[in-house]
C-alpha cells in the first residue's frame, strides 16, 4: 500500500506545479515513507509515496510503458500479478521491472477499460493515457483502498486521503450536512459523498473516466446474488461445497502471502482470524507471526481464546493491552486519519495495534475482515431471520423472545426483556421485504443521536436523501433472498464505508502497515454469493459452511464459541481523573456553539449525566462519540487545518 495524489487541468491552463504536488504527497508520507516520485506534463501532475513491498528495487512510481504514452500511480497490491505477467509476456510484452505496477499498465494497453476485471487485488489507481488525454481513477471491488476527488476552479484533484486535497484546494473545506445526517443513521455517508462538501470518493468496484473535461462513472463489479429460486444456487452436497470453500480460501490466503518483505497476521481469538492463522500455518510456507490486542475491561477481552490458538499452532506472538485511558490519548490522531465522524472508539485500538506491527519490523498483515459479510456471520443477520419470522405474526408475545438469545453479553433483565425487545426490534415489521429490514433497528437507534443536532443543522437536513438511498437498495436487490439482501447492505454500506476505512485502511496505514484480506478475494465472494443462504447460516448457526470446511484445523472451543463482536470502551475512555484537557474543551458550550453542529445545552446535559455516572446505554455512548469526534474533526480540518505545522 502507498499513497497517491495529483491533479488534472480540465481545460487549458498552466502546467501542474511540482510545489503543489509536493504539498499533496507530503500529507501522505505516513502511507509511503520509503520513496517519493512525481510526473508532470502540460495537463496532469502525478505524485506517489511508496511503501516498498514488491520489487523493492524496480517498483518506483510514477511508472510508464516503454514509449511513455501511459503513466500510472497506484496504491495497493495485485496478488495475481505473476500469472498476469506470464500471460502478457506470451502476448509479446517486454517488462522493465518485476513489479505489479507495470502489469496494470500493459493490461490497460491490451484490454482498455476492461483492465480492472483481470485484477485480483486491492487498489486505487490513477492512470493517465497521454495519447487520448484520458485520466482513469479506479478502485478495487470492495473498497479496501481509498480514493477521493474534488473539482474546484476547473481542476480535478485526487488523492488517497482527503487531507492531501485540502493541502492545495483553492477553497476552504466545509461540512456536508447531508453526509452528517447519513452518518448519524447508517454509520457512514452513502453513495460517493464524504463529510466534506464537494469532496467525493470513487466508489468500490467503479472507475471514473475523465476526457476533454467530461467525467463519467463506470461500474465493473458489484456484490450480486441470484434471484431466490433453488435452481439458481450452487448445486452439490454440503461436504463438496465445504471442500470447494476450503480450496478457495487456501488459494486466497496463499496469493496474499506474496511479498518481498515478511508478512504477519492479526489474531483476535474469534473464528475468522483463527481460520486465517490456521490456513497460514498449514499452507503458507512462511514463518507464522501474529499480533493481537486485549482490553483491561474483561467483558471486551478475548485474550484467553487468542492463547488457545497460539498454543494450538505454535505461532510467534506479540500482544498489547489497551487501557481505557489509551483511547483518549490516541483519539486526536485517530480522527486525523479517519477524516470523518465515528460512532464508537473501535478504530483507536486498531491504530495502536498497527503501531505494534510497525515497531516489530512488519509492513504487511493479513486479517480476517470480511468473513462475516461474505459468509453470514453477524448477529444482525440472525436478527433479520428472527424478525422475518416475527413479521409473519406481529402480535406474537413469544417470537420476539427468540432475540434474547442472541446477545448474552447485554444486560436485559427478566422484568423488562419483552418490552425492551419489542420496542427495539419491533419497528417496521410491515417492511419485511425491504433490503434494509434487518438493519432498521440499528439505523433507528443511531438516528436518535440527531436529536442533539443544532436547530440550524436539523433544519437543513433533507430526509429525502435517506429515503432515496433506501429505495435504491430495494431496486438493486429486488428478487434476492432476504438474507442476501441483508448481506448486500452490510457489505456496501457499513463494511466498505466504515469497517474497511475508519477501522481498516486508515488505522493500518497511519503506521505504514498494509492490510490484506483473504475473505474479500472476489473469487471467494462470488462463490459464497451463489450459496444457499441456509449454508451460510443454518437456523441460527452462523458461518455454517465455513465452520464445516475448517473445523479439522481448529480447537472445538473456538468453532463452538458464541460470536463476540469486536468492541472497545467508549465513555469510560474519556471521563476519568486526569483525562486530557481537550475533552472538556471540545465539549464546552463555547466550542459547541463555535462549530455550530450540535445543541450546546443538550450536549451539556449529556456531559452532566455522564459525570453523574448515569450514562451507560448504547445511545449515550454513541452520542458522545458522534459529538466528540465531529468536534475534533472540525478543529483539525475546518478550524485549524491551514495553520497546522505539517
Amino acid at each position: 500500500m502507498c499513497g497517491i495524489a495529483g491533479y488534472l487541468n480540465l481545460s487549458d491552463g498552466s502546467r501542474p506545479e511540482q510545489t503543489q504536488l509536493d504539498k499533496m504527497i507530503k500529507m501522505l508520507r505516513h502511507r509511503g515513507p520509503d520513496d517519493f516520485g512525481f510526473y508532470t506534463d502540460k495537463q496532469i501532475g502525478l505524485a506517489h509515496a511508496r511503501l516498498s513491498i514488491i520489487d523493492l528495487e524496480g517498483g518506483h512510481q510514477p511508472m510508464a510503458d516503454g514509449d511513455e504514452s501511459v503513466w500510472l500511480v497506484f496504491n495497493g497490491e495485485i496478488f495475481n500479478y505473476i500469472e498476469l505477467r506470464e500471460q502478457l509476456m506470451k502476448a509479446g510484452v517486454h517488462f522493465k521491472s518485476h513489479s505489479d505496477t507495470e502489469v496494470i499498465i500493459y493490461l490497460y494497453k491490451i484490454y482498455g477499460l476492461d483492465f480492472a476485471k483481470h485484477l485480483n487485488g486491492q487498489f486505487a489507481i490513477a492512470l493517465w493515457d497521454k495519447t487520448s488525454s484520458t485520466l482513469i481513477l479506479a478502485r478495487d471491488r470492495v473498497g479496501i483502498d481509498p480514493l477521493f476527488y474534488s473539482i474546484q476552479d476547473n481542476k480535478l484533484y485526487f488523492a488517497s486521503e482527503i487531507k492531501s486535497i485540502l493541502a492545495v484546494a483553492p477553497h476552504s473545506p466545509s461540512l456536508n450536512i447531508q453526509s452528517l445526517n447519513q452518518i448519524l443513521t447508517y454509520w457512514s455517508a452513502v453513495a460517493a459523498d464524504t463529510l466534506f462538501e464537494n469532496i467525493f470518493e470513487v466508489k468500490p468496484g467503479e472507475m471514473l473516466i475523465v476526457n476533454q473535461g467530461k467525467i463519467k462513472s463506470q461500474r465493473y463489479w458489484d456484490w450480486l446474488y441470484p434471484d431466490d429460486a433453488a435452481e439458481n444456487y450452487l448445486p452439490g452436497s454440503e461436504q463438496d461445497l465445504a471442500a470447494e470453500l476450503h480450496d478457495k480460501l487456501v488459494q486466497a490466503t496463499q496469493i496474499r502471502l506474496r511479498s518481498d518483505v515478511p508478512v504477519a497476521a492479526y489474531l483476535s481469538g474469534g473464528l475468522d482470524s483463527s481460520v486465517l492463522v490456521s490456513l497460514i500455518h498449514h499452507y503458507g510456507n512462511v514463518p507464522l507471526r501474529t499480533f493481537s490486542i486485549g482490553f483491561e475491561d474483561k467483558s471486551l477481552d478475548e485474550s484467553s481464546f487468542q492463547q488457545e490458538l497460539i498454543k494450538h499452532v505454535g505461532t510467534e506472538h506479540s500482544h498489547m493491552l489497551c487501557k481505557n485511558q489509551d483511547i483518549a490519548q490516541h483519539f486526536e490522531r485517530t480522527i486525523w486519519h479517519t477524516e470523518t465522524t465515528i460512532l464508537r472508539t473501535a478504530p483507536v485500538p486498531m491504530m495502536m495495534l498497527s503501531g505494534l506491527v510497525h515497531s516489530s519490523g512488519y509492513k504487511v498483515v493479513l486479517t480476517g475482515e470480511g468473513s462475516d459479510e461474505v459468509l453470514g456471520g453477524y448477529d444482525i443477520f440472525k436478527e433479520g431471520k428472527i424478525r422475518q419470522f416475527w413479521a409473519k405474526n406481529p402480535q406474537s408475545r413469544f417470537r420476539p423472545l427468540l432475540l434474547k438469545k442472541l446477545y448474552p453479553y447485554l444486560d436485559i433483565s427478566q422484568s423488562n426483556s419483552r418490552a425492551y425487545l419489542e420496542a427495539f426490534f419491533g419497528i417496521h415489521l410491515d417492511q419485511s421485504s425491504a433490503a434494509g429490514f434487518a438493519h432498521m433497528p440499528r439505523w433507528n437507534t443511531t438516528s436518535k443521536t440527531k436529536t442533539f443536532l443544532a436547530p440550524a443543522i436539523s433544519d437543513k437536513i433533507n430526509q429525502d436523501t435517506n429515503i432515496q438511498f433506501e429505495k435504491s437498495l430495494d431496486e438493486m436487490t429486488g428478487n434476492w433472498h432476504a438474507f442476501n439482501k441483508s448481506q448486500y447492505v452490510e457489505a456496501r454500506v457499513l463494511m466498505a464505508k466504515y469497517l474497511l476505512s475508519s477501522q481498516g485502511d486508515r488505522m493500518l496505514m497511519s503506521n505504514a502497515v498494509e492490510g490484506r484480506f483473504p475473505f474479500l478475494d472476489h473469487n471467494v465472494i462470488e462463490f459464497a454469493n451463489k450459496l444457499k443462504p441456509s449454508l451460510k447460516m443454518k437456523v441460527l448457526n452462523e458461518k455454517y459452511l465455513l465452520k464445516k470446511s475448517m473445523q479439522q484445523y481448529l480447537p472445538a472451543s473456538i468453532v463452538k464459541r458464541n460470536k463476540q463482536p469486536y468492541r472497545a470502551p467508549d465513555i469510560p475512555s474519556f471521563f476519568y481523573p486526569g483525562a486530557p484537557e481537550y475533552i472538556d474543551e471540545l465539549l464546552s458550550a463555547n466550542s459547541i456553539r463555535d462549530a455550530g453542529y450540535f445543541d450546546d445545552k443538550k450536549v451539556g446535559m449529556l456531559v452532566k449525566k455522564i459525570r453523574a455516572g448515569k450514562a451507560t446505554g448504547y445511545k449515550d455512548n454513541m452520542t458522545l462519540m458522534a459529538v466528540l469526534s465531529t468536534q475534533m474533526w472540525h478543529q483539525l480540518f475546518i478550524k485549524d487545518f491551514r495553520t497546522r505545522n505539517y
